[in-house]
């Protein structure tokens, strides 16, 4: 494990993420599945700013509870508002009342002082009152998706400008998935969509498609080297770039998810900072998302998309086609021939005897004949 750990801070690892493209896939499917049934089932909860209303936020002197506020509340015809109780850390309680615009002074004034009496305030001038119209509710949420739509285009451009079109999709894909991920979260847990929350939205497509950038230029750049070998599959190449930007893209992560962190759990959940809970936990949510979608989202689409393309489709044929022929021609053997061989066959070795002379004949061997013999003259 630990040599594995090694490999990966040196930009060694060998992880198979374009390999396993169909597991990720599934676990994207899993998790946007999850987001659309929040989408579709519960529904976004906006905030005031985006649907309007009149808010309500007192300090609570006294003890009592939601049942008895709500109880309270009933004879002004308020539909059915929101009262929640919150304890910070240093023991302070605080009433939020959320309902129905109150356009009538009278009332909104009636209200303020019957919930000054439920919470034990002397001066009903202690309540902060927040009323916000419908038409600047409106107004907000034409922004906030119009902010939406010029980012998206602006991204476009710039990695189609970049890289390329293909690269774009890839890193579109990527920010759709972190924007649905977030925001079924927020579904599943409850939480407010407010304009904080919007602009936390843009920030973490901002952490988004810098981890794309950071893995589609490795990735540029081993294209060069591949155009000019011509022997190694376009989708090898790009886990390949994975793996050596795997480090820096969780180092990343890592800086900015633990200060963020730190604002969400010390800020919001410590000391009841109720203000900083949309922007910090969008934030965290997203920083961890963005470099998931990057790495197992951008990364397996682009490599699908280029496979597709006739150039790396003959790289890949060659590749497949030499591991697939070669074991099976050595294990069939020499193909037969009907047809007779054209190379003569090679005449049986014979011992060496000697040199020959012209006439065929070996000449005698010289020297010494057997003990008695006579020398003989030549």
């Amino acid at each position: 494990m630990l040599a594995g750990l090694k490999r990966l801070m040196k930009g060694e690892s060998n992880v198979n993420i374009i390999g396993r493209s169909k597991v990720w896939a599934l676990v994207s499917l899993a998790v946007i599945g999850v987001s659309a049934i929040g989408l579709f089932g519960r529904g976004l909860k906006l905030s005031l700013e985006f649907e309007g209303g009149t808010a309500f936020v007192a300090p609570v002197e006294e003890a009592v509870t939601v049942a008895e506020i709500e109880e309270g509340l009933d004879r002004f015809d308020l539909g059915t508002p929101h009262v929640q109780l919150s304890t910070s850390a240093t023991g302070d309680r605080d009433l939020r009342v959320r309902a129905e615009r109150i356009a009538d002074t009278d009332t909104l004034e009636a209200v303020q002082a019957e919930l000054a009496r439920l919470v034990g305030l002397s001066d009903p001038e202690e309540i902060n009152i927040t009323d916000v119209g419908p038409s600047w509710g409106q107004q907000v949420s034409s922004k906030a998706l119009r902010g939406l739509i010029v980012f998206l285009v602006l991204v476009s451009l710039y990695i189609s400008l970049r890289f390329e079109w293909k690269m774009a999709i890839g890193a579109l894909a990527a920010l759709f998935h972190d924007l649905i991920a977030t925001a079924g979260v927020y579904t599943l847990v409850g939480l407010e969509v407010s304009p904080a929350t919007v602009i936390a939205l843009l920030t973490l497509m901002g952490f988004s498609l810098y981890d794309t950038v950071v893995v589609f230029d490795k990735v540029r750049e081993n294209a060069e080297l591949l155009a000019a070998g011509g022997k190694t599959s376009y989708s090898e190449m790009v886990n390949r770039s994975v793996n050596q930007v795997m480090v820096r893209s969780i180092n990343t992560s890592l800086s900015s998810v633990l200060p963020v962190a730190g604002l969400l759990f010390v800020g919001v959940y410590l000391f009841k900072a109720d203000t900083l809970k949309d922007l910090s936990l969008a934030m965290f949510i997203g920083a961890l998302v963005s470099t998931y979608s990057s790495i197992f989202v951008a990364s397996p689409i682009l490599a699908w998309l280029k496979e597709r393309e006739p150039k790396y489709q003959a790289i890949r044929a060659r590749g497949a086609g030499g591991v697939r022929l070669e074991p099976a021609a050595a294990a069939a053997g020499p193909a037969p021939s009907s047809a007779p061989s054209a190379t003569p066959e090679a005449e049986p070795a014979r011992p060496h005897m000697g040199p020959r002379n012209r006439t065929g004949t070996r000449p005698p061997a010289r020297g010494r004949q057997s003990r008695g013999g006579k020398r003989r003259r030549r």
